[in-house]
């Protein structure tokens, strides 16, 4: 590990980047206009600089975990690890695509974005007292680069890491004009390289690569008090924590501690919120949230429940068909499963029609395929267009509708004439091709209430021929099969900012598709939506990034590699009465950890209404 880290170091000389105090420094850096905040903010208006710290606050988190290291694919991570860490730079969850200087007093980069320099506060420090320095930084980008999958690609360009100064770091880049690159290196988690150099308390050398119950040492506004794998972890905020003060962090992580209590099954950690013994809930079931929240403490105002809207909802959920398995290689029989599902159906009996369906990758935004392809998207389609399906050039993308029985009906006969056609035909009841093999088709759940969703949806499928089934399992044997991509059907997500770019890599990047715990869950391999993606990395303006977005998202659908579901347009949270927060909250985020706070009097009142 450590002879990794030097032979990095030692290639520090091979290339030379600007000096830093020739370029301008930046306090913040945006994708998308200029940050909201100039440099002499007092703190964000999303926050209550003036929030009382304290309290104690549960909260609950599924399965269990065997490792407290969260930056390889190993183990079963713990809920909440990313609090004990302080980043170069911080997203703000109520702007499109800017972050904000934290580690880092300022950040500077050539016009040409061809490499990015970090001046590291000055009394920036670790839980240990140890100062953070240019040493840290540089073995972070060696160790998650080395170690986690998602970071070799994220960092792909990223080929030099050197000490540029006393408190400085400049990251050289292997190309120029990739507008998202200082600000990846802005999102750098800073580990000390002291401490993972050293030996542990049975003098046995630490590894990153490895998993550890050891709790590691950070930088951030909270560390471990105590844990009990499988059952609980609980965090204390640092009070002594150097950036409180700042501007970036005014007003934020206000309570005392923070605890997980882990459950294996949603009804047992919901009982234990009715119960009182969990303070904050999020609900993803909207049965449960028509159904299960008709509750006395509702009524007498000791337990409160809302709906708080959330810009960033329209996000790509879907089930994804996994490429690598050979029943899923033509794109018939993946269109015919997107035909098979009946939202519409679902929507009515199980959500009691409080969704809406995923439509395309990139949100209800600005960067979204519509119509059909004109202008500069047009044009970047036309280079690749006898590599690509007609219906990209010729039909609107819009998912399968079933407004009434009739519609679903013609839906599963045009899915029966595609599966015809792919070569499929019924033998016993069930579809199979020439050699025999049948159309097989399972479903890899880690969550049970997904079960009774996914249950309609086999049962259409079967009514085709295909012998669809589904298998739920634990959340470490899902997160192993996941990271091996050893499933037929799994439901992922696909999180997109306001400004794409290098992330695309790692979703549908062929380079990514081979790696194991990657985020090419569907394992696309396309040499034209490799060219697509690095059309966005590179795009030099909003209008081609909007244009070469939209080609990319129109031949994602137009290839059918997933079955898209459902988004809500709000956070649904319920909470016993005893937080406050601020008045306007992050437009992107419910933003409970980071910014809410409890209410003395109202954490009172409700002792003393429970203590009745």
């Amino acid at each position: 590990m450590i002879a990794t880290a030097a032979a990095l170091l030692a290639t520090a000389a091979m290339t030379c980047s600007a000096p830093a105090q020739s370029q301008k420094k930046h306090h913040a850096l945006s994708l998308v206009g200029e940050p909201r905040f100039p440099a002499d903010y007092k703190h964000f208006d999303w926050v209550n600089p003036d929030a009382p710290k304290g309290g104690a606050v549960k909260m609950w988190a599924r399965g269990g975990f065997d490792t407290l290291y969260p930056f390889n694919i190993k183990g079963n991570k713990a809920a909440g690890l990313g609090l004990m860490y302080d980043a170069l730079m911080v997203n703000s969850p109520d702007e499109a695509s800017s972050e904000y200087g934290l580690l880092a007093e300022w950040v500077s980069h050539p016009d040409d974005f061809s490499a990015v320099t970090f001046a590291i506060r000055a009394g920036a420090r670790f839980h240990d007292g140890r100062p953070i320095t240019p040493e840290d930084l540089i073995f972070s980008w060696t160790t998650l680069k080395r170690d986690s999958p998602f970071h070799a690609q994220y960092y792909k360009n990223v080929i030099k890491a050197e000490k540029t100064g006393e408190r400085e770091v400049t990251f050289t880049f292997d190309v120029k004009g990739n507008r998202e690159l200082p600000q990846i290196m802005g999102q750098l988690t800073v580990l000390p390289k002291h401490y993972w150099e050293g030996k542990d308390a049975k003098g046995e050398a630490r590894d990153p690569s490895k998993t550890t119950l050891e709790p590691p040492l950070g930088s951030g506004p909270y560390r471990i008090k105590s844990f009990e794998p499988g059952r609980f972890i609980e965090y204390e905020r640092v009070k002594d924590w150097w950036a409180k003060d700042l501007p970036v962090a005014k007003g934020q992580w206000n309570f005392d501690t923070l605890r997980f209590e882990f459950f294996r099954d949603q009804t047992a950690a919901f009982e234990e919120f009715k119960a009182g013994k969990i303070d904050f809930w999020r609900e993803s079931s909207a049965k449960q949230w028509a159904t299960a929240f008709d509750l006395p403490q509702i009524k007498a105002g000791t337990l409160k429940r809302e709906q708080i809207t959330e810009r960033e909802s329209a996000q790509m959920q879907a089930f994804v068909l996994n490429l690598r398995r050979k029943q899923f290689q033509d794109v018939r029989v993946r269109r015919a499963f997107n035909l098979a599902f009946n939202f519409e159906d679902a929507n009515k009996k199980l959500f009691y029609e409080q969704y809406s369906r995923v439509t395309n990758f990139f949100g209800e935004s600005d960067l979204k395929s519509s119509g059909l392809p004109t202008g500069r998207e047009l044009a970047i389609l036309e280079g690749f267009r006898k590599d690509l399906p007609p219906e990209v050039f010729t039909t609107e993308p819009k998912q399968p509708v079933a407004a009434t029985p009739e519609d679903f009906r013609k839906n599963l006969a045009e899915a029966a004439k595609l599966l015809t056609a792919a070569g499929w035909t019924p033998k016993g009841g069930v579809l199979a091709n020439a050699q025999g093999e049948q159309l097989t088709a399972e479903f890899l759940l880690a969550d049970p209430q997904f079960e009774r969703i996914v249950q309609p949806y086999v049962g259409d499928l079967k009514r085709l021929g295909i012998a669809a089934t589904i298998r739920t399992v634990d959340t470490a044997q899902f997160q192993r099969r996941e990271d091996d991509f050893d499933f037929d059907i799994i439901i992922g997500n696909f999180p997109q900012s306001a400004s794409p770019g290098n992330e695309q890599r790692e979703f549908w990047g062929s380079a990514a598709a081979g790696i194991k715990g990657s985020r090419n869950l569907i394992g696309i391999k396309s040499p034209v939506i490799d060219k697509l993606i690095e059309l966005i990395i590179f795009a030099k303006d909003r209008a081609e990034l909007q244009a070469a977005t939209k080609a990319l998202d129109r031949v994602l659908l137009a290839n059918h590699y997933v079955v898209p579901q459902w988004y809500s347009a709000f956070d649904r949270v319920a909470y016993w009465n005893m937080f406050a927060r601020p008045a306007k909250l992050p437009s992107r985020s419910t933003a409970f950890q980071q910014v809410w706070w409890v209410d003395e009097a109202a954490a009172r009142k409700l002792q003393e209404a429970r203590g009745k």
